[in-house]
């Protein structure tokens, strides 16, 4: 009777605080609400020696403070939450100590996935962030099937940065987009070269040590110019010692070297023509943020970082410009509604300035 009566008890004091946090939110909504909002959850490994926890279980209490966090979001109307899970820098620790994050990982991707969880409550859709082919391949299947299983999903959006830097998410936009403007110059040239002009060009530089393929399609196209444009037209001979043509002097003969110099003078031709005419791609700031791994979500309007630390540690330094960060002492499976709370008011309180730095930008 009496653990009937209790039962009873918390199921109502439950149903009066959910009543009272949505009354709560509803007051929030009335100024402007986030729209993502970005957490560092830091401080997991620090609880569990606090309260003298087993190792790993730190993490799952972390799990669970994650949980609680995305309702409140969710309740409030915050459509994108970012959350910086495992860093590239992680698999520096102990393989022991990665080996268990890797596996609690899986395991809780997997109850994200189940028929009650948060994630169909609320229609959320997952994207995992980083650089996923580092991951060990139980937990790539395991990220893979997630994403695949809730794209259909557009209510909502949780982005888990896993295996991810900001820097490493930079280089790799930088790489992307370098190989995207040089194949729009290898198609703009091969258009205006005809009977096969382009492929000699291309296999007398890869004879000369250089591929005009996608090694290196930023360092080869320079080096391909420069040592194309040092060779003078029409000047060939057999003594000729040094120079980028050397090799095929000797193998070739006078005829195959002017014919070789010939194509790198038509490819320096070509190029600085096309720079007359303005017809050279040149990377923009649009083309590395469409190459970026958070490109699928808006900037953060909110970073919050739990355990007191105000550093970014490496998570979206090209994303957080103009972003507040609010680093309570809290650490993270400590974190709560307070300091969400608190957080999104100090946003509002912020916001008009914010929004006009945004735009200067």
């Amino acid at each position: 009777m009496q653990k009937s009566t209790g039962n009873f008890i918390s199921h109502l004091l439950g149903g009066l605080y959910c009543y009272l946090r949505r009354c709560m939110f509803s007051v929030l909504s009335v100024g402007p609400v986030p729209s993502h909002i970005a957490f560092i959850m830091d401080g997991n490994r620090r609880y569990a020696k606090k309260k003298n926890m087993k190792e790993g279980d730190g993490h799952k209490a972390g799990f669970t403070a994650l949980m609680s966090i995305l309702r409140y979001c969710y309740e409030m109307g915050v459509k994108y939450v970012s959350v910086y899970a495992f860093s590239i820098d992680n698999f520096r620790r102990k393989p022991k100590e990665v080996q268990t994050l890797m596996e609690l990982m899986q395991e809780k991707i997997e109850e994200l996935l189940q028929q009650e969880s948060l994630v169909n409550e609320y229609g959320v859709r997952l994207h995992f962030i980083g650089d996923l082919q580092l991951l060990t391949e139980p937990v790539r299947a395991a990220v893979e099937k997630a994403m695949r299983v809730t794209a259909h999903n557009n209510q909502r959006v949780l982005l888990i940065c896993v295996a991810y830097t900001s820097r490493h998410e930079i280089v790799h936009a930088v790489q992307e987009c370098c190989n995207e403007k040089w194949n729009e110059v290898q198609a703009s040239i091969e258009a205006k070269v005809t009977n096969g002009a382009f492929a000699r060009i291309d296999q007398s530089l890869k004879e000369n040590g250089f591929d005009l393929l996608f090694q290196d399609p930023c360092k080869d196209y320079l080096n391909a110019t420069k040592a194309c444009s040092s060779v003078p037209k029409g000047e060939v001979g057999a003594g000729e010692k040094d120079g980028m043509l050397e090799h095929n002097v000797e193998k070739h003969g006078e005829n195959d070297s002017e014919a070789e110099i010939t194509s790198c003078n038509e490819l320096v031709e070509m190029t600085e023509e096309m720079y007359r005419q303005g017809e050279v791609p040149f990377i923009k700031l649009v083309d590395i943020e469409k190459h970026m791994y958070m490109r699928v979500a808006p900037d953060p309007d909110i970073l919050i970082r739990s355990s007191g630390e105000a550093r970014l540690s490496n998570f979206l330094l090209w994303q957080t410009n103009t972003c507040p960060l609010y680093a309570p002492t809290a650490l993270w499976p400590e974190i709560g509604l307070s300091h969400l709370v608190w957080a999104v008011l100090n946003f509002q309180r912020h916001h008009f300035y914010l929004a006009k730095k945004k735009k200067q930008f």
